[in-house]
């Protein structure tokens, strides 16, 4: 896949608006029940980034960046600033935030999102630079000489095979998305008044 490793401004994402997207296929039957069903495994995720732009060199930023990027041909890191650690958005990364399926060396970060009636495991394959935090068994771990990390995937190779004790994490990431047009339009009199322009962005699968 297209993708760069490059953030979207975060200021500017921080105005943003967006929001979570699944997507279920209804059925009515005769009686009246419903059957209901999803084609996707995984939610996705929608942003506008023309309701961060506060300024002309704001939609400047974002004119170039959207140039860098060829539209929608790259794919690109984006912050959500509702969602972005694997703890609240006030709390405080911790090691033992989130518990790592798998077994062997090699694990991928994950986020559960659940409560008493159900559950759905979220892939993080975006994770910060310098923000992840790994513990087995409750003991942290050093990154480089128990852990290294791929930034670009979210897996996580350990120096070696913790066997059947509990592998947790902890870290800051970002959405992996791309511009859902190829064309951005800006009348500069309509935006000095006040008139926002619509930037859609949407999550990729990497």
């Amino acid at each position: 896949m297209s993708f760069h490793e490059v953030r979207f401004p975060a200021a500017i994402s921080f105005g943003s608006s967006g929001g979570v997207e699944r997507r279920t296929e209804i059925t009515e039957l005769v009686s009246g029940f419903e059957e209901r069903n999803s084609p996707w495994a995984q939610s996705r995720r929608r942003y506008d980034a023309g309701l961060g732009v506060r300024s002309l060199d704001d939609l400047a930023d974002v004119l170039a960046f959207f140039e860098a990027r060829h539209g929608q041909l790259f794919g690109f890191r984006w912050k959500d600033w509702l969602d972005h650690r694997s703890c609240s958005p006030s709390g405080t990364v911790a090691a033992t935030d989130q518990v790592l399926d798998g077994t062997g060396s090699v694990r991928q970060l994950i986020k559960r999102y659940e409560d008493a009636a159900g559950s759905y495991v979220r892939t993080i394959s975006k994770p910060e630079i310098g923000t992840v935090k790994v513990a087995v068994d409750g003991l942290e771990l050093t990154e480089g000489a128990d852990f290294s990390i791929d930034t670009t995937s979210g897996a996580i190779t350990l120096s070696s095979d913790p066997g059947a004790a509990q592998v947790t994490a902890g870290y800051e990431f970002d959405v992996p998305v791309r511009f859902d047009v190829d064309t951005v339009e800006v009348n500069l009199a309509a935006f000095e008044a006040g008139e926002i322009p619509s930037v859609p962005v949407i999550e990729v699968r990497v």
